[in-house]
């Protein structure tokens, strides 16, 4: 069932008018402002929705949705990517080992592997994939998939504290391209991410996604995939609650999604 479930997916395409977010003419929610305003944030969401019966592309704050800001972990969607592809790690199960030292978070202080550091975003697995392709290596990738300014530089990490920027419109554009495996990277890079991206699954959907926390932006990108399509999302929301507003993330996303039927209530 699962396996004829993600062949069936991988085989649906896209009409031209909704190939890429850029290309679209997103059409604003405002209502969504009342989900915003329950849970005291503000922010930006962008949805497209091309599932057979219900084609869509749709925004709240236009302006916002098209301005860049730091990726934070979203990033690590492309730089596993980037790390498959140049040869710096083989597979999910290949083990990472720790290097010993104690960090804030429990579940980073141990052996990972690729799937444990995108659930758990590990940051320093992501600092070694940095060192082992370096600045011009991770300048180079990022131009050539087209992500947000393609800048390694800056306070390190460079995808949270340094100069990177990314726009939710170009988040929904680079998803759409990993999904149906259209990213100038090796195959076998694009699809293991994608299997590292999964976060739940239904009989009859499969939702990848990441989150991401700059310190004063959170992010939540990715897709739900259905048996008649995917339905792409990527909102980002001001956090100056810090952790106390990271929960916004997902719960926004998640209203907004099953409004759409995306979601299962």
């Amino acid at each position: 069932m699962t396996k004829l479930f993600l062949s069936l997916t991988a085989l649906i395409t896209c009409l031209p008018i909704l190939c890429t977010a850029a290309e679209d003419k997103l059409v604003s929610r405002p209502k969504w402002k009342a989900v915003f305003t329950e849970f005291e944030a503000e922010g930006t969401m962008v949805v497209v929705d091309e599932r057979a019966n219900s084609r869509g592309s749709f925004v709240y704050d236009r302006k916002r949705a098209a301005t860049r800001f730091s990726p934070a972990s979203t990033y690590k969607i492309p730089h596993a990517m980037f790390a498959i592809d140049a040869g710096v790690v083989k597979d999910e199960f290949q083990v990472i080992p720790w290097d010993g030292k104690k960090r804030f978070y429990e579940p980073w202080n141990q052996d990972q592997t690729l799937r444990s550091s995108m659930r758990h975003s590990v940051v320093w697995v992501y600092q070694t994939f940095e060192q082992a392709i370096g600045q011009a290596g991770e300048r180079a990738y990022m131009e050539k998939i087209h992500y947000g300014n393609a800048d390694p530089t800056g306070k390190a990490p460079f995808w949270v504290e340094g100069n990177l920027r990314v726009s939710a419109v170009e988040q929904i554009e680079f998803l759409q391209k990993l999904h149906r495996n259209q990213l100038p990277l090796s195959l076998n890079a694009q699809r293991l991410v994608k299997d590292v991206m999964i976060n739940e699954a239904g009989r009859d959907w499969i939702l990848r996604a990441k989150t991401g926390w700059s310190g004063s932006i959170g992010w939540w990108v990715g897709w739900v995939e259905h048996p008649t399509g995917a339905v792409f999302f990527a909102l980002n929301i001001d956090t100056p609650k810090r952790m106390d507003d990271l929960f916004k993330r997902e719960a926004i996303v998640r209203k907004i999604l099953q409004s759409l039927d995306a979601l299962p209530n």
